[in-house]
Order: C-alpha cells, then structure tokens, then sequence
C-alpha cells in the first residue's frame, strides 16, 4: 500500500512508538540512520526528517548532526519538558475552564504534598527559598503570583514525580494568568499576600513534620481559599 506523503511522516511515528512499547528502543539508544528507517519504511527521507523534529519538539529525541558518537538521535530517558510544552500549547491555544485547573490542581498538589510528607529523605529547600524571596516588601502582585506559582512548582519537583512535575510546568501559565486576573479582585492585597506568606510557610512545615494529613488540608484551604476569595471559582470536595 502506498502511504500518502501527508500520513508518511506518521507513520515514522508510530513505528518508533511501537519500537520503544515492545522494547526494541530504549533510553539512551540511537535511532537508525534517516536511510535506513526510509528505507525500512517505505517513505521519503523528507518524511522521517520531519518526523524526527515532532519526536524533539516533544522532548522524545535529542539529535546531533556530524558524525561520531554524539551524532544521530537518541532517545531521551526523562522527557517532561516535552509533556509540559505541549500542555503550555494546548493552554495557549485553547484554554481551559477555570474550574477544570482548580481541580487539576488539587488533585497534583495533594499527591505532591502527601508523597513529600511520607518521604523521610524529602528537600523542601528550594520551595523554602522561594518563600523567602517572597518576604520581600517591594514585590508587585505580579512578581509575587510569579513566586507563587514557582513555589507550587518546586514543591512538585522535589516530590520526585516527573510526570507531576511536567504538568505542573505545563499547567503554570494557566495558573499565573488566572490568579493574576484574581489578584486585580482583591481590594486588601497586601493583607492577601500576608496571608498567603503564613500558609505557605505552613504547609512547608507540615511537609517537613511528616504530616500529610494536615499539610494536604492546608494546600486544599490554600487553593480553594484563594479563589473564592478573588472571585475566580468555588470548587467542591
């Protein structure tokens, strides 16, 4: 059967898709050469080019051009920063319900705070620097909700789960522009901020005490609270 041009390149895909499901491809593999998989295949070397820059736009493949060891593509073990491009794409492209990133929210960031509390080699340092840094004074609601969302997110890389991690990163554009908007909704910022310095210091330190009970109850409060509070959403358990 002859593959059209415009399906030729996905069928690239799909076989090295196949190939890693099955085990033939591994982490840290190299690819067979464009001949050879045009060949192999049935397609144009144009069709496995263009193939190949899906597979590192994704995050799938590093390629290397030249020849030696370095050359070629090779599939890359951990590939999250291609899971979060994409979800920053799909949030650019077409948003999504407010209400939808809440509970997407609650959800992640409970398994984040609960593995956190459960793991006795935990580091919340680096989410610790960034309360820190948002103690100071002069910070703009901008650049305060910026450290805010970097917060979440270094607690959800410290948990170790890369795939939480990655949509995380992908879902942060969302959540910034939705507390940004929310922000504008708050008559007592600085009052809000205060608050929010206090409740994150607390679930780090729950984190860090080993109670997931009570820090998962604190980051649902803290979620929740904030939302209701800018006018933004009221989600239920």
């Amino acid at each position: 059967m002859t593959v059209t041009e415009t399906r030729a390149w996905q069928l690239v895909l799909e076989r090295i898709e196949t190939d890693l499901l099955d085990g033939r491809l591994r982490p840290g593999d190299r690819l067979p050469p464009e001949r050879e998989l045009a060949t192999t295949l049935g397609v144009g070397r144009s069709s496995v080019r263009e193939a190949l820059r899906v597979l590192e736009v994704m995050g799938l493949i590093r390629t290397g051009t030249g020849s030696g060891p370095s050359s070629g593509a090779i599939i890359i073990a951990t590939p999250q920063g291609g899971m979060s491009a994409l979800l920053r794409l799909q949030v650019a492209a077409q948003g999504f319900p407010l209400d939808d990133v809440v509970r997407t929210r609650l959800v992640l960031e409970s398994a984040v705070v609960e593995t956190l509390a459960s793991d006795a080699a935990r580091d919340t340092s680096a989410a610790r620097a960034v309360a820190d840094a948002m103690d100071a004074g002069d910070l703009t609601p901008a650049e305060f909700l910026a450290l805010d969302a970097q917060l979440h997110l270094a607690l959800a890389e410290a948990s170790g789960n890369v795939v939480i991690a990655a949509m995380m990163a992908g879902l942060r554009t969302a959540i910034e522009s939705y507390v940004q908007a929310g922000a504008e909704r708050i008559s007592e910022w600085d009052a809000a901020a205060a608050r929010l310095r206090t409740e994150h210091r607390a679930i780090i330190d729950a984190i860090d005490a080993g109670d997931a009970g009570t820090a998962g109850t604190l980051l649902h409060d803290h979620i929740t609270g904030y939302y209701a509070e800018a006018g933004l959403a009221r989600v239920s358990d």
